[in-house]
């Protein structure tokens, strides 16, 4: 029997380490969550401003086709009927996301599928015989000038901080196309915002749980791994082993929140911003995630940002090198049994939130069947 305090020490109260204890906390199992930032909850924390839940870290969309990850957070919150339609907006003209009947509509002047496809087909035929070396090539490739120049180009050279030619094919492998008039950007069963931000999905999961925030984990290893049997990372898992083998690459993201003294500033939640010479990406308004009605709002502009230590890491780098070197690491990880490994930053992979609980749910069900 252990004479540990705690069965586990779970690093980091995002959405992976919230679901993991709350799970283990429900099995049974003494927990201690430690967060090194003055708030649980993570990237997915909201900061209430002016009665609005405002999205610190960026939007946060809830969006799922597994019904078992639905079903859990609903047992929770519930969430309300939030659709994403994201708007693009180059040179001052407003183009519907994701591309469909609308976006050709507002480019093209098109009414039909068939009038679409033919401009497609037109617009892609000065690039069928090229063999994409680099980003642009490849998305010329799939659908035209038009599409590239005022939608894609702009966009995600400002996101990896680079020219669109000097990015690897790969990062476009496609570019879905829809021939009806549907703004909803996401495919999936599922989708909403919980009632009253994000912060109550947080609440609710880690309910019951031993929390202390202000807690830098790698600053006080040494005696927080004494208190617990086992530990869950959910930080950089480069980080965890002081960065022996390297850094692994990210991409940051910088927020600018302003608080307007007028009830509606663009009546959408998500504007992208297309041209490389406005440099932030998009900006959120955030009280249309959840109908709002409020006699103010605030919004944030988003604008990418090269990591570096002390920033926060938003998306890995996911080339050869970036790979190669993660794959080390969890190498370095596999010889640990009694530290667990899960979330973003320790798995290195762009996770959408369902992603994150599902991962979550899975590690809880294999350490329960092996305890």
């Amino acid at each position: 029997m252990s004479k540990k305090e705690y069965d586990y020490l779970i690093v980091g109260s995002g959405l992976f380490g919230a679901v993991f204890a709350e799970q283990m906390h429900l099995a049974g199992k003494r927990c201690l969550v430690v967060e090194k930032r003055t708030h649980s909850g993570g990237n997915i924390y909201c900061e209430n401003m002016a009665d609005i839940q405002v999205h610190k870290y960026g939007a946060h969309i809830m969006h799922t086709s597994n019904k078992e990850v639905w079903d859990y957070v609903n047992s929770f919150v519930e969430f309300n009927r939030y659709t994403n339609s994201p708007l693009a907006c180059y040179q001052n003209n407003l183009y519907n996301l994701p591309f469909n009947m609308n976006t050709f509509k507002q480019l093209w002047g098109v009414n039909t599928p068939a009038q679409a496809k033919a401009k497609l087909d037109e617009q892609r035929g000065a690039y069928a015989d090229i063999e994409p070396s680099n980003l642009e090539e490849q998305a010329l490739k799939l659908c035209g000038k038009d599409i590239y120049y005022y939608l894609i180009k702009g966009y995600t050279e400002k996101q990896w901080g680079r020219e669109a030619t000097k990015l690897p094919a790969f990062i476009i492998k496609r570019i879905p196309f829809r021939f009806i008039y549907d703004n909803n950007y996401f495919n999936d069963t599922y989708q909403g915002i919980p009632h009253g931000g994000y912060n109550a999905l947080i609440n609710a999961l880690l309910q019951g749980v031993e929390v202390r925030l202000n807690v830098d984990y790698l600053e006080h290893r040494a005696v927080l791994n004494n208190l617990a049997d086992k530990i869950l990372f959910t930080g950089c898992i480069d980080e965890y082993f002081d960065c022996c083998l390297g850094r692994l690459e990210y991409r940051s993201l910088r927020f600018e929140h302003e608080h307007l003294d007028i009830d509606n500033y663009q009546g959408n939640a998500v504007v992208n911003y297309t041209e490389r010479e406005i440099p932030f990406t998009r900006i959120i308004e955030h009280k249309h995630f959840e109908f709002g009605t409020q006699a103010s709002t605030v919004i944030t502009r988003e604008y990418p940002d090269e990591y570096l230590p002390g920033k926060e890491p938003y998306y890995p780098v996911n080339d050869q090198f970036n790979t190669q070197l993660y794959k080390q690491y969890t190498e370095l990880a596999a010889k640990l049994p009694n530290v667990l490994f899960g979330g973003r930053l320790a798995q290195y992979a762009y996770l959408d939130m369902d992603d994150t609980i599902e991962l979550a749910l899975n590690l809880v069900k294999k350490e329960l069947i092996a305890n």
